[in-house]
């Protein structure tokens, strides 16, 4: 009777982290989708902030459902936790970028789209440790080699976008610049978004990738484990 108890538990946290993966997999697209047209574009201004509040709600609820997962695990748990208040982070000043494109001139609410940019990249950093430490937990090598490879590259990437990021608003102070760097720095500046997000496209791609990779994984396991002999 224990036995059968603890197997329904184990069904039931594995069919929630399922869920989970599948909505942090459709989400991280959406919401960025989402959020650049909330930010630059005049299509959804109609709906108010209305949009990118379900869009990273999306991805908060797909970190709470990995929750049920593993409990006792301590390292699984922290870079759960650390996730989930960048979610939570991000939730919160999604509205600014709806502001911020109705009063584009404002100090503040540009200050704190700045602020949920670089949150959204630890978001996505934090994401891939979440991944990293789930991998390292399921019975299955390949996907395990896979992980740490991919996760690595993924946080390289990010750290590299970070970095852009900085000196790009660091040179953006600096009133006397050389006239190459002068050229690059306007160059950026008119395109600085779009910029932005080419750099970002690559580890969300293969954050994606390695989502729906662990969610076909622990389906496969399941399917295996219920079959009869």
């Amino acid at each position: 009777m224990p036995d059968s108890a603890s197997n329904a538990e184990l069904m039931r946290s594995l069919g929630r982290l399922v869920r989970g993966l599948s909505a942090l997999f459709w989400g991280l697209p959406i919401t960025l989708i989402v959020c650049f047209h909330t930010a630059k574009a005049e299509s959804l201004k109609s709906l108010g902030i209305g949009p990118p509040l379900l869009t990273t709600a999306l991805l908060a609820f797909g970190l709470w459902q990995l929750g049920d997962f593993q409990k006792q695990e301590r390292v699984w748990r922290t870079a759960l936790e650390r996730a989930r208040v960048l979610s939570m982070v991000n939730f919160f000043l999604s509205p600014f970028l709806y502001w911020w494109n109705k009063i584009p001139a404002n100090t503040f609410f540009f200050v704190m789209v700045l602020v949920l940019t670089f949150s959204a990249l630890l978001f996505l950093g934090s994401l891939n440790l979440v991944l990293r430490r789930l991998g390292a937990m399921l019975p299955d090598e390949a996907l395990r080699l896979e992980t740490k490879q991919f996760t690595a590259l993924n946080l390289n990437l990010l750290f590299a976008t970070f970095l852009v990021a900085l000196i790009y608003l660091l040179l953006g102070q600096v009133h006397a610049l050389p006239r190459w760097l002068g050229i690059v720095v306007g160059t950026l500046d008119r395109g600085s978004f779009w910029f932005l997000i080419l750099l970002v496209l690559l580890p969300l791609a293969m954050t994606m990738a390695l989502l729906w990779k662990t969610k076909e994984v622990i389906l496969d396991n399941v399917f295996s484990a219920s079959r009869p002999d």
